[in-house]
């Protein structure tokens, strides 16, 4: 399978001509996305293909499969996270309108359309949006040390008693 990183589109010629784009990318090559991980090892699986909706707009389909090691914000142990994500992206052109949000189904997400567009900043957006908030396993236990068991009397406590 072809490697991703390096590849840059046309956006808009891309989902013009329904393009297709199948290939890996190495979890270690998404810059962001490192700094929140266990680790970066792991490739990403990716599938981008570009077509018109029912309205006739340029769309862009992303496809992305794999597993990344994030931190557990409890325990602080890696916390594997399968990743199967099905992103439509809707291509604005350069000062075209942007769809109101409050009117427009939320079934595709716009960006604007880039004569360059880094095939690798964009699955690394839509895997940092994918992730969650505060990852963490089902059930674990704080880390050894920690200062669970001492009592935090609050500075205020004293403002209250009589």
């Amino acid at each position: 399978m072809k490697q991703i990183v390096g590849i840059v589109i046309d956006s808009l010629a891309f989902a013009r001509e329904e393009r297709h784009l199948v290939g890996k990318l190495a979890v270690s090559d998404l810059p962001r996305l490192v700094d929140i991980l266990a680790d970066d090892s792991g490739l990403l699986s990716c599938h981008l293909s570009g077509g018109r909706n029912e309205e006739g707009k340029l769309f862009l389909l992303l496809e992305v499969e794999g597993e990344l090691r994030l931190k557990c914000q409890r325990c602080l142990e890696p916390l594997a996270l399968p990743l199967d994500i099905e992103s439509r992206i809707l291509l604005v052109p350069p000062g075209a309108p942007w769809p109101d949000e409050g009117l427009e189904d939320d079934s595709a997400d716009a960006i604007e359309a880039l004569a360059e567009q880094s095939v690798a900043s964009l699955i690394e957006e839509e895997v940092l949006l994918a992730l969650p908030v505060a990852p963490r396993h089902e059930s674990c236990v704080l880390p050894a040390g920690s200062d669970s068991d001492i009592l935090v009397v609050s500075p205020f406590a004293t403002l209250t008693r009589h």
